[in-house]
């Protein structure tokens, strides 16, 4: 009988499609670095750490979640300006 050092359970979802979507849609610095969390969860699980492969799974989805909140963000403010700086405009001539 031949053993391994593999844990019999599944490995977590390593959430590199979150990684991805929000490296080429959202903000490149966080998702480059969740992509990089996410590569290392199978290697984690495949030498047997699975505390550190779910804790790489969650920081990958963590900063998947932080660069789809930071892109919501910056463009609400981009809306924002542009509608203040096109009410000002309307405004500036009728004084």
């Amino acid at each position: 009988m031949e053993t391994t050092n593999q844990p019999m359970e599944t490995p977590p979802d390593n959430n590199l499609v979150w990684a991805i979507l929000c490296t080429v849609l959202c903000c490149l610095p966080l998702g480059i670095v969740s992509i990089i969390k996410a590569t290392k969860v199978k290697e984690l699980w495949a030498m047997g750490d699975t505390i550190g492969a779910q804790k790489a799974a969650d920081d990958a989805k963590k900063y998947a979640i932080w660069g789809a909140a930071a892109a919501a963000i910056v463009w609400v403010l981009y809306v924002i300006f542009f509608i203040v700086i096109g009410v000002g405009g309307a405004f500036a001539g009728n004084y």
